[in-house]
């Protein structure tokens, strides 16, 4: 009876259960998109709805296993990975009391009163967690004491969405460091809570749960979870990361030096960095620990990359959707073939969106096109939607650029993974923008694989994490940069930087409105 390893993945966009074997190999995928909705009269919140969205995973399950055509007792480990950022809080029965999603932002003041109330306390926790306030998790709990006391009086432990996953299927409540690590209340270099930093801002520095290393076992699929999902009780849990981090190391990012950009919902540049090499001084860039013992990750973060793309495609693009369902195939490949025709530059269309990472002081322009002419054989869909994918280079370019600048890591080639990597030309016109050959791996879900290799490695197929990456990752494809493009492109990214600033000027003098404004901004 073949045997297979089960990756549930709750995404910014989407929840999915990926099916693999014990190989590597991709064996089926259940998805539904989700939706992250404002809580009633809290601002700039994001919350993450447990009961529904348990039950949306449950149906992704349910619909891997029937489309395998395989039993539930075939499934020999699961895990979790996540959007990172988003925390649960639990109380002592371990019932989920409240959530939020990744990018919510409703702790605006409590970002604030904690810079008045202990000056430099921001700049201090960074050069021990890479973190700094914008999505921590101390503002999100300070918020939660000031406006839902009685909450906060019940909750017992804290967890990462990830952890959240795994505590439905097994019962056990802990976490991990690459994804713990992104509340900013964890140490890098010795990859433990820091239960200190939330008491001398007066929080309860006992709500942390136990850590356990990528690849750890930490329980079984309970028989209540196995009536919910459909998986067997007993199957071992294993515990899984953060999205970011597992995508590297399924993306066979498990070495320092190594790099590599993921693009999906949001794009992510990492490279592995020392875990003992300090955060830059500027604040610019984001450090986190990464699912390798030793290892930390820089990383830049280039903002909606995907939604974006969702957004230009749900809007505008109707007959090109339809054109691609007659077809058989994905509506952006209809659009990337349109854009094959445009050039370098897009006719000067300037896309106003995601600003370069500013992890210190981090907020956008509000989302735009300029440069737009009314002449349609220049101006159309096909243009703008190459402006769209040229500029998510642009700002991985100057991402990986700005890592460089305080690591000194800096090699001659990156792999690409994610929904982004999967057409023909988003793939060339990052090479051609960074000047850096580009790598296609075979399996685009690098994310779930990562989560693949932790399940591998918890039930003792491996010894490492490494050792998988070692054996499972192989390469589909390989660009080249084309170095006229690549000069054409350093002049349209010089363009792209004045003109982006003016931009900010605009949010500044209160004319437009942010995409999106770190709390305490």
């Amino acid at each position: 009876m073949d045997r297979y390893l089960m990756t549930i993945d709750a995404g910014t966009g989407s929840g999915r259960a990926l099916l693999f074997d014990l190989q590597g190999n991709e064996i089926a995928i259940g998805q539904q998109e989700w939706s992250h909705l404002a809580e009633k009269g809290v601002p700039n919140s994001m919350g993450f709805d447990c009961s529904a969205n348990w039950d949306l995973l449950c149906r992704c399950i349910k619909k891997v296993l029937a489309e395998a055509r395989i039993k539930a007792e075939q499934v020999v480990a699961v895990t979790a990975t996540s959007m990172r950022e988003g925390i649960v809080l639990y109380d002592r029965d371990g019932k989920e009391l409240w959530a939020v999603a990744n990018v919510d932002a409703r702790a605006d003041q409590q970002v604030r009163n904690l810079k008045q109330k202990f000056p430099g306390i921001e700049e201090q926790f960074y050069q021990r967690s890479g973190q700094t306030f914008a999505l921590g998790a101390l503002p999100r709990l300070l918020w939660v004491k000031e406006n839902e006391p009685d909450c906060y009086q019940r909750a017992d432990k804290v967890s990462m969405i990830s952890d959240w996953v795994l505590a439905r299927l097994s019962g056990t409540i802990a976490a991990d460091p690459s994804n713990g690590g992104t509340t900013g209340i964890f140490s890098l270099a010795e990859r433990q809570w820091q239960p200190e930093m939330a008491q001398q801002v007066g929080l309860n520095a006992k709500l942390f749960p136990p850590v356990f290393e990528s690849g750890q076992v930490i329980g079984e699929v309970t028989p209540t979870a196995a009536a919910d999902c459909g998986l067997k009780t007993g199957t071992p849990v294993v515990m899984g990361g953060g999205d970011v981090q597992l995508g590297s190391a399924g993306l066979g990012i498990v070495k320092q030096g190594q790099s590599a950009v993921l693009g999906g919902t949001f794009w992510q540049q990492v490279v592995n960095i020392d875990a003992t090499t300090a955060p830059p001084q500027d604040m610019r860039i984001r450090v986190n620990p990464h699912v390798i013992d030793g290892l930390s990750q820089a990383e830049g973060i280039t903002f909606f990359s995907g939604l974006t793309m969702r957004w230009f495609r749900d809007a505008f693009c109707g007959e090109e959707v339809k054109l691609a369902q007659q077809r058989g195939i994905d509506p952006y490949l209809v659009l990337e073939e349109m854009a094959e025709q445009v050039p370098v530059g897009s006719h000067g269309i300037v896309p106003i969106f995601s600003d370069a990472m500013k992890y210190g002081r981090w907020y956008h322009a509000s989302p735009s096109f300029l440069n737009l002419s009314i002449d349609a054989s220049v101006c159309n869909k096909a243009s703008m939607f190459r402006s769209l994918q040229e500029n998510a280079c642009i700002v991985s370019a100057i991402n990986l650029q700005a890592i460089s600048d305080f690591s000194g890591y800096d090699s001659d080639s990156i792999v690409f993974a994610g929904g982004a990597s999967k057409g023909f030309l988003w793939p060339q016109i990052l090479a051609d923008v960074t000047g850096k050959n580009v790598c296609i791996p075979k399996i685009r879900e690098a994310t779930a694989l990562g989560g693949a290799m932790t399940a591998a490695v918890g039930i003792g197929l491996y010894g490492s994490i490494s050792e998988v990456a070692e054996q499972w990752v192989a390469w589909d494809k390989q660009y080249q940069p084309n170095l006229a493009n690549y000069q054409k492109y350093s002049e349209v990214k010089e363009r792209w930087l004045d003109l982006y600033q003016r931009q900010l000027r605009l949010v500044d003098e209160g004319l437009t409105t942010s995409m999106w404004k770190a709390p305490g901004l």
